[in-house]
């Protein structure tokens, strides 16, 4: 799953458009044909030296010479019959050229850096949150992100999916800020994130490491904030059971679409992460932990986990956007649920919301009975292992 890249417009170092390389051109027919078919007492043809400036901006120094130098010769030779310029007028004409040379040779070398600094941002950002994979172990995965800040790929909320030898472990989070300055803190929630999939037995594990992240970059005296804290949902699909464990650290639970069904999941929330889950050093009274929930799961079902940018965006009326009504109508979108919902939130905002949105919608489909689940382990030996007549447990309880 690739996460689509706001493209670099004409004045931020991507091509010109073609119309933009066409109108010095035009412009230079339209204006002799002028001449010629008006009075001589009217001249049209002084108007050509302000093609050299207009083709700056869309050639390069070379292409930026040969108009400035045509211009010339229709000024200069009275056998075309444009316009006769003197002398002086012609030394005008030629200062206004060669500084549209310079122009041209100016924008072209900052349109290559930009270029060049762009690739390297974009590199950077994806190395800190690159778009998830369409599948992790026996999980579908679709994700939409639209940081607030116009330019960017990451903002302040995050998404990730990772697969550990404790199962497929997934996270949604929504950091103190927005935008670039937010970034740091996503970097670090990331980080942690992926080592407590590898270590942390259990999910509430994860969320206490999170914690402690947040607290220690807090106590650093190169953060700006002195307090930090994020909302966050993690969520863990165990091997060998249908089933999802659900913690939730003062984030909105996850919706579960089952065919056009559309539920709230009922998961306690638990403190936002910041405020010392774990009793780390520094936090005055810790917070008790949230507890995970554990919630059955079919193949076929959709668990879709986003931030605050998309239910408190609102409309002209100041209405917020209604999610859950909305995800019935659009959950039979071709395109997908996650992208069905962005198209629906830039319409219902005339534009789109002004914080960042993150929507990520996990899926677990029926693994193969051969032993060629992505894991590794087949279905048959995992059924083995759950033993059998073992049922699920049911909704908003808690599994022995």
């Amino acid at each position: 799953m690739r996460r689509e890249r706001e493209e670099p417009g004409w004045m931020r170092g991507a091509p010109p458009p073609r119309w933009a390389r066409l109108a010095p051109v035009v412009a230079l027919v339209l204006l002799v044909l002028a001449q010629r078919i008006t009075p001589s007492d009217v001249e049209f043809g002084y108007f050509l030296a302000g093609l050299p400036p207009v083709a700056a901006f869309a050639y390069g120094a070379a292409g930026t010479a040969v108009f400035a130098g045509l211009v010339l010769v229709l000024l200069g030779l009275p056998v075309i019959g444009v316009v006769h310029a003197r002398g002086s007028d012609l030394a005008t004409v030629a200062a206004i050229g060669i500084l549209s040379v310079v122009v041209a040779w100016v924008r072209k070398r900052r349109d290559t850096q930009l270029v060049s600094v762009r690739s390297v941002a974009e590199a950077a950002q994806l190395a800190v949150l690159p778009p998830v994979p369409e599948r992790v172990g026996r999980i579908r995965c679709s994700g939409l992100y639209r940081p607030a800040q116009r330019g960017t790929l990451v903002g302040g909320d995050l998404y990730d999916v990772r697969a550990g030898p404790f199962g497929v472990r997934a996270v949604v989070a929504d950091v103190q800020g927005h935008g670039l300055a937010a970034v740091g803190t996503v970097a670090s929630l990331l980080g942690a994130f992926r080592e407590g999939v590898l270590d942390d037995a259990e999910l509430s594990a994860v969320a206490a490491r999170l914690d402690r992240r947040l607290l220690a970059d807090a106590a650093a005296g190169s953060v700006e904030h002195a307090e930090l804290f994020a909302t966050a949902v993690l969520l863990e699909f165990p091997p060998g059971s249908d089933l999802v464990r659900i913690v939730s650290c003062g984030h909105p639970p996850p919706l579960l679409l089952r065919g056009f069904a559309v539920s709230e999941l009922h998961v306690p929330p638990g403190p936002p992460l910041g405020l010392g889950l774990a009793g780390a050093a520094g936090a005055a009274e810790p917070a008790a932990p949230a507890e995970p929930v554990e919630l059955p799961v079919l193949p076929g079902d959709r668990l879709l986990m986003y931030t605050d940018g998309v239910t408190e965006a609102r409309d002209a009326a100041g209405c917020f956007y209604p999610l859950t009504a909305r995800v019935p109508v659009l959950a039979s979108e071709a395109t997908g649920l996650a992208r069905a919902v962005w198209r629906d939130l830039e319409s219902f905002t005339e534009g789109g919301p002004g914080d960042d949105v993150a929507l990520l919608v996990l899926s677990p489909a029926e693994e193969p009975d051969d032993g060629t689940a992505p894991d590794g382990k087949g279905r048959r030996a995992r059924a083995g292992r759950q033993g059998p007549g073992r049922e699920a447990p049911r909704a908003g309880t808690t599994a022995p």
